[in-house]
Formats: structure tokens, C-alpha cells, sequence
């Protein structure tokens, strides 16, 4: 029985850190350069086309000792919204939660507009994000609307 329980086991424990799941495949990559990964100098497991009953097949992103802040989850969100955020403390989960899109992005999106003030000032972008049918974000400045997959980081 021992066995069976290690056969499914595909990557290593945290004991201390975060993980990323439920990363669509084509969206893992994209998602360890906005989190600047590879500069990060604590080990990092980076798991792609792993099993997945909900998805098929999924990435999977764990780094230890590194807990990430509402301003990365919010970056990540934009490109890739619910995936999963597990928190481990000592071996134990002490967080999980759905990475969802939040109400208003400052400081991620990049202006469409070439004339919008954000464009050609030095300052913050602010967008609010409307999630009903098509996720679409709206310039807090200009008024100017932009699909979430047309969208430009900053």
C-alpha cells in the first residue's frame, strides 16, 4: 500500500514557501518571467504538462521560502486568472485560495491609448477591471477599454 501513495508524488515538499497550480501549459513560462524566477536565488520547482482531472494537463510553480505579494498575484492574474495559491508553513498548508482578477489593477496594465496622461507623464497606471461577460479593463484616465487578452504589461 506504501507505494501506491509515493507513485502520485511528483514533486518534492515545501516546507517553507509558495505554490502556484493550476497554471494552464502554454501560460507556465509567460508567468515565470513576469515573476522574475529567474533571478530568484531559492530553489524553485517548475512542473509543466503534469495530470490534471480538471484541466488535462497543468503547470505547476513552487518556490521555497518566497511568499508572494497581492501585487505579483495581480500581475499573474491579468495573464492567467484562477489559478491557485497554496501557502506552506513548516510542511503545512496554512493558506490556499483562488488567484482571482481584482477589482482594479494599479500600476500592472499598460495604457492602449497613445495619448492617454500615463503614456506621457510619470506615473501609475490605474484600471478597473469589469468581469461580467467579456473580462474587459477600463483606464481610470481616459476612459479607454482594453480585453484582457489584448493587454500590455507594464
Amino acid at each position: 500500500m506504501a507505494k501506491n501513495i509515493y507513485k502520485d508524488l511528483l514533486v518534492a515538499a515545501l516546507q517553507n514557501g509558495s505554490v502556484i497550480d493550476h497554471i494552464p501549459t502554454d501560460k507556465l513560462f509567460t508567468l515565470v518571467h513576469l515573476l522574475q524566477l529567474e533571478d530568484c536565488p531559492n530553489p524553485i520547482t517548475i512542473g509543466n504538462n503534469l495530470e490534471s482531472s480538471k484541466m488535462g494537463k497543468k503547470g505547476l510553480i513552487k518556490v521555497a521560502d518566497k511568499f508572494f505579494t497581492d501585487a505579483e498575484l495581480s500581475r499573474l492574474a491579468v495573464v492567467c486568472p484562477n489559478m491557485r495559491l497554496t501557502v506552506i508553513r513548516d510542511y503545512e498548508v496554512v493558506e490556499k485560495r483562488d488567484i482571482l482578477l481584482p477589482e482594479e489593477l494599479i500600476d500592472v496594465v499598460k495604457c492602449a491609448n497613445p495619448v492617454c496622461i500615463t503614456n506621457n507623464e510619470p506615473m501609475k497606471t490605474r484600471f478597473t477591471v469589469h468581469t461580467d461577460g467579456e473580462n474587459v479593463v477600463k483606464c481610470h484616465y481616459c476612459g479607454k477599454t482594453q480585453t484582457i487578452g489584448n493587454i500590455k504589461l507594464k
